[in-house]
């Protein structure tokens, strides 16, 4: 995907692993929710953002981003939800 690792569950699309030069700012992993999620979703993720590289304002993804002091729990805590099927995630 676009350079990117795609990861689906029963055919869902519910993360996009990102790593690259450009726009290293979104590097890291991409989540696919809906935005009335995003407030419930930042006091688990506090480090979760929009994604730049799609310009201002919130879009429905958002990235746990690589740098960030938190980065493999927080994409631990995030696949934990994907495989209990919780409807933020």
């Amino acid at each position: 995907m676009f350079g990117c690792h795609a990861i689906y569950v029963s055919g869902k699309i519910v993360l996009i692993l990102r790593r690259k030069e450009a726009n290293k700012h979104d590097n890291g992993v991409w989540l696919a929710t809906a935005s009335e999620h995003h407030d419930s979703l930042k006091k688990i993720f506090p480090c979760m953002r929009s994604i730049r590289m799609f310009g201002e304002g919130t879009s429905s993804w958002q990235n746990l981003p690589a740098d960030a002091d938190d980065f493999e729990e927080s994409v631990m805590t995030a696949c934990e939800m994907i495989l209990k099927n919780d409807p933020e995630k």
